[in-house]
């Protein structure tokens, strides 16, 4: 069971909108973190993810174990929502 989903985002990420949108019809809610307007919390997507790009999707669970999903990619998303 899912206890939160954080998106990592930028102003200008055209696959972010595409992850939204794909949680949006899955009626998932979730929280933004535009790295644009709060880039003090960079090294937190870094340290989740490994990654400098953006989308990440940070699905936590409710043993509070987390999917940590870069990029657009709906094949490793839509089973961490499971």
């Amino acid at each position: 069971m899912v206890k939160n989903i954080t998106i990592f985002t930028t102003n200008t990420c055209a696959y972010c909108a595409m992850v939204k949108k794909f949680l949006d019809m899955k009626d998932h809610k979730y929280d933004v973190v535009n790295l644009d307007e709060q880039p003090e919390r960079q090294a937190e997507a870094l340290a989740l993810s490994g990654a400098l790009t953006v989308p990440i999707t940070v699905v936590t669970k409710e043993d509070d174990s987390r999917d940590v999903v870069i990029g657009w990619n709906p094949s490793k998303l839509a089973p961490a929502l499971s």
